[in-house]
C-alpha cells in the first residue's frame, strides 16, 4: 500500500475516531449552533419569489434593454387591460365606457408613475376586444410586483358589469404570476419532500424513530444551505429564484438522504459483526465516508461545471446548488454520527441488529439478481444495453423550447389575457417587436424592416438623447412561434450593415435564450463527462473501470431523457420540453447516477481484494443492492416533488429524473454493470492487477503475495 492511501487511510480513522467518540455530541453541538447563529445574522432570502433571469449578456436582445434605459420613460413597463365578452359578442359603446372608467381605477391604484392617463381604450378590429395600458415601474419585481397586480386585477373588476371579462396581462402580470406561483410554493415543496423522505425511511429501517434523525439532519442542513446560498448570492452577485431555491432543496434532501442511508445502512451491517455499537459505527464512518465524500465531490464538480454556461439562472443554480450539497455533505459526516453514537442501537427499535457470524453479502434477493445476472452475462448485457439504446430513440422528433405563455402548469390570468389578446387582434400586435436605429438613419431603416417578409406595420415610438430611435415592429407571426422568429432572424440580417442597429423584445429574447441554450448544452455536457471520468479515475486509480461505468450512466441517462420526454410530451400534454430540462436532466442523471456508481464499486473494490473481481461484484450487489434501490427510490420520489411547482421545466424535471433514477438504479446498478464486470473480469481493473495474488479461501483474511483458487477469476 503507497504512503498517499496510508495517509488517507490513516486521516479518515482519525475523522471515525472523532465523531463517534463518547463526547462526540459536543461537534454536532458546535456545527448546530454554528450554523444557528449565521442563519440568524443573515436572515432569509426574499428573492426566491423570482422569476428565473434566463438572458445572457452577449444576446442582442439584452442589449437593447440596457439601451432602452436611455428613452424617455425608461423606468416603466406596460400593463395591458383586455376586455371581452365570454360569449364572445362585439363590445358596445356601454361596454368601451366601462373599459374607460377601468382604465382609470387601474390608474388610482398606482401613482408612482406620474403623466398618466396614456391613451383611451383601444379597440379591436373585430369589435370584440378592447385593450388600456397603464404604466408601472419596471423595477418592482417579485411579491412587490405581485401586490401591485393583485390590486390592479381587483381595481379592473370592481364595479365591471357581470357580463365583461377583464384581464390584465403585459410583462409586469407575467412576472407577478411567476412569484404568486411560488407563494408559498418552497415551503409545500419542503414539507412534502420531508414527509416523502420520513415514509420511506420508516419503510426501509421499520422503525418508528430512526427516521427521525436523519431527517431532521438533513432539514437543519437544507435551512442551512439556503442560508449559505442567500450569502453566496449577495458575494458574487449571481441570480436566486424561486426554481433555484426549489432545486437546490430537491438535491440536498435526495442527496443528503442518499449519503445517510449509505451511512446507517453500513453501521447496521458494522452491528451485526460488532458488540460494541461505538466502535461498528466508527467502522461504518470509516468504510462509507470515503465514498460519500467521492460521491459528493463528482456532483458538486458537475454542478459547477455550470458556472460555464451563459445563462445566469443556470449558473447561479450551479453555484447554489454546488454549495448545499457541501452542506448536506458535512452535516451527514459529522452530525449524523455523533447522534447515532449517542442514541445507540435502540435507534432501530424494534429491529435492532444482533451481532451473528452469518455472512450477509452471499444471501437475500440481491444475491440471487447479482447471481444469475453473473450466470449469463452476455445474454443480459445484450437485451438491457439493446433496451436502453431503444428508449434512446424516443427523443427524436423532440420539441425544444417553451413561449413565455407555455412556461405555466396552473392558470395564470396573464397568459389567458394574452390569448385573449392575440385572437382579436394582429397576431404581432399583442408583443411587437423592439427595433433601435441611429436616428440619423431611421428613415432607411424604416425602409429595410417594412421590406421585411411578415411584417405588418412600422411605429416610431420615441428618440433618445444618444442618437437612437426605438420602432415598434407589429408582424402577422403569433408571439414565440417559428415564424415569430423567422422574422427576427430576418430582421437581424437585413440590419446587420447598419451600425448601432439592433432588434429586442420578446420574441428576440425567446429565440437569443434558446440559441444560449444549445451553446450551453455543447459546452457543460462534454465538460460534466470530463468531470466524472477524472473523479472515477482517481477514485479507482484505474482506466476500463471508470470509461466502463462513465459509458453506462450516460447511456442510462440519455435513455430517461428519452423516456422522460415522450412522457412529458405524450401523456402530460406538455408543447416541447423546456430550454433547460435537457441540460439539467442530463447532469442530475450522470452526477446522481455515479453516486450509485461509486456506492457499488467501491464496495466491489473492497471485496475484490477478497474474493476476486468476479465474485466481489456479486458479493457488491448483495451488500449494496438494498441501501442502492432504498436511495435510488428515495432520490426518485424526492424529484418528482417538483410538480408541487408551478413551472412546467420543473414538472418536465422531475419526471425525467425520477424515471431515470428508477432506470439506473434497477437496470444499470444491478443489471448491466455487474453483467459487465463478470464479462471482462480482473481486467477490469486495469493497469492494476488486484485480483492477481491476492485471493483467499472463504472465512480468512488475504495477504498480498498468497494465491488461492477462489480469487483466480
Amino acid at each position: 500500500m503507497d504512503s498517499t492511501r496510508t495517509d488517507r487511510n490513516d486521516a479518515w480513522d482519525r475523522i471515525a475516531a472523532a465523531v463517534t467518540h463518547r463526547r462526540s455530541w459536543a461537534i454536532a453541538l458546535a456545527i448546530l449552533v454554528l450554523s444557528g447563529a449565521v442563519m440568524g445574522l443573515v436572515g432569509s432570502n426574499d428573492s426566491a419569489g423570482q422569476s428565473p433571469n434566463s438572458l445572457p449578456t452577449s444576446a442582442e436582445s439584452y442589449q437593447v434593454d440596457q439601451l432602452l434605459a436611455e428613452f424617455p420613460d425608461s423606468d416603466t413597463a406596460p400593463v395591458i387591460l383586455v376586455l371581452s365578452r365570454p360569449d364572445g359578442a362585439d363590445l358596445t359603446p356601454a361596454d368601451i365606457d366601462a373599459a374607460t372608467a377601468a382604465q382609470n381605477r387601474l390608474l388610482a391604484v398606482d401613482r408612482s408613475v406620474p403623466d398618466q392617463p396614456g391613451p383611451p381604450p383601444i379597440v379591436a378590429p373585430d369589435g370584440k376586444a378592447a385593450i388600456a395600458i397603464v404604466q408601472v415601474d419596471s423595477k418592482l419585481s417579485g411579491f412587490t410586483l405581485d401586490d401591485l397586480i393583485t390590486d390592479l386585477r381587483s381595481a379592473a373588476t370592481e364595479n365591471l358589469p357581470p357580463d365583461l371579462r377583464a384581464q390584465v396581462t403585459g410583462g409586469p402580470a407575467f412576472g407577478a404570476d411567476i412569484a404568486n406561483s411560488f407563494s408559498g410554493a418552497n415551503f409545500t415543496l419542503l414539507a412534502v419532500t420531508a414527509l416523502v423522505v420520513a415514509v420511506l425511511l420508516i419503510v426501509t429501517y421499520r422503525s418508528p424513530i430512526l427516521w427521525l434523525v436523519p431527517l431532521a439532519v438533513i432539514g437543519f442542513a437544507d435551512r442551512f444551505a439556503t442560508t449559505v446560498g442567500t450569502v453566496l448570492a449577495q458575494a458574487t452577485g449571481l441570480s436566486f429564484d424561486g426554481s433555484t431555491s426549489g432545486i437546490t432543496s430537491v438535491l440536498v434532501f435526495g442527496a443528503g438522504t442518499n449519503y445517510a442511508l449509505l451511512l446507517i445502512s453500513r453501521y447496521r451491517e458494522e452491528l451485526r459483526r460488532e458488540s460494541d455499537h461505538r466502535r461498528a459505527l466508527r467502522n461504518a464512518v470509516r468504510h462509507a465516508g470515503p465514498a460519500i465524500v467521492a460521491s459528493n465531490a463528482t456532483v458538486v464538480l458537475s454542478l459547477l461545471t455550470l458556472l460555464l454556461a451563459i445563462l445566469p439562472s443556470t449558473r447561479s443554480l450551479g453555484a447554489l446548488a454546488a454549495a448545499g450539497l457541501v452542506v448536506a455533505a458535512v452535516f451527514v459526516l459529522f452530525v449524523l454520527p455523533p447522534l447515532l453514537a449517542l442514541f445507540g442501537p435502540k435507534l432501530f427499535w424494534p429491529f435492532a441488529p444482533k451481532e451473528t457470524d452469518r455472512d450477509t453479502t452471499t444471501e437475500g434477493v440481491w444475491h440471487s439478481v447479482a447471481a444469475g445476472v453473473a450466470k449469463r452475462p452476455v445474454v443480459t448485457a445484450s437485451v438491457t444495453i439493446a433496451a436502453l439504446l431503444a428508449c434512446c430513440a424516443a427523443l427524436f422528433g423532440t420539441q425544444i423550447g417553451l413561449s413565455q405563455t407555455e412556461q405555466f402548469r396552473v392558470t395564470a390570468e396573464s397568459v389567458e389575457g394574452f390569448d385573449t389578446l392575440s385572437q382579436h387582434f394582429p397576431a404581432g400586435s399583442a408583443d411587437p417587436i423592439t427595433v433601435l436605429a441611429p436616428t440619423d438613419e431611421v428613415d432607411s431603416v424604416i425602409g429595410i424592416v417594412e421590406g421585411i417578409g411578415g411584417v405588418v406595420s412600422v411605429d416610431r415610438v420615441a428618440d433618445s438623447d444618444t442618437g437612437l430611435t426605438r420602432l415598434s415592429v407589429v408582424t402577422d407571426a403569433a408571439p414565440a412561434s417559428d415564424a415569430s422568429f423567422t422574422v427576427v432572424e430576418n430582421l437581424r440580417s437585413a440590419l446587420s450593415d447598419v451600425d448601432g442597429a439592433r432588434v429586442g423584445g420578446s420574441d428576440a429574447k425567446a429565440l437569443d435564450t434558446t440559441d444560449a441554450s444549445a451553446r450551453d448544452r455543447l459546452v457543460v455536457i462534454p465538460a460534466i463527462l470530463v468531470v466524472v471520468l477524472a473523479v472515477l479515475v482517481l477514485l479507482l486509480r484505474a482506466v476500463v473501470a471508470p470509461l466502463i461505468l462513465v459509458a453506462t450512466t450516460v447511456l442510462s441517462a440519455v435513455a430517461a431523457i428519452g423516456i422522460g420526454s415522450w412522457v412529458s410530451l405524450h401523456i402530460f400534454g406538455f408543447p416541447a420540453l423546456d430550454d433547460n430540462t435537457p441540460l439539467f436532466a442530463f447532469l442530475f442523471l450522470v452526477a446522481l447516477g455515479v453516486d450509485y456508481t461509486i456506492f457499488l464499486v467501491t464496495r466491489t473494490r473492497e471485496e475484490t481484494h477478497l474474493h476476486g473481481t468476479r465474485s466481489a461484484i456479486v458479493r457488491a450487489v448483495s451488500a449494496t443492492g438494498g441501501v442502492i434501490t432504498s436511495a435510488g427510490i428515495v432520490l426518485a420520489a424526492v424529484f418528482c416533488v417538483l410538480g408541487v411547482l408551478p413551472l412546467i421545466t420543473l414538472t418536465q424535471l422531475g419526471i425525467i429524473v425520477g424515471l431515470g433514477i428508477l432506470l439506473d438504479t434497477f437496470v444499470v446498478r444491478t443489471v448491466v454493470i455487474p453483467a459487465l464486470f463478470t464479462l471482462i473480469g480482473p481486467r477490469i481493473w486495469w493497469p492494476n492487477t488486484l485480483d492477481s495474488g491476492t485471493t483467499t479461501t472463504p472465512g480468512t483474511k488475504s495477504t498480498p503475495g498468497t494465491t488461492t483458487t477462489q480469487g483466480a477469476n
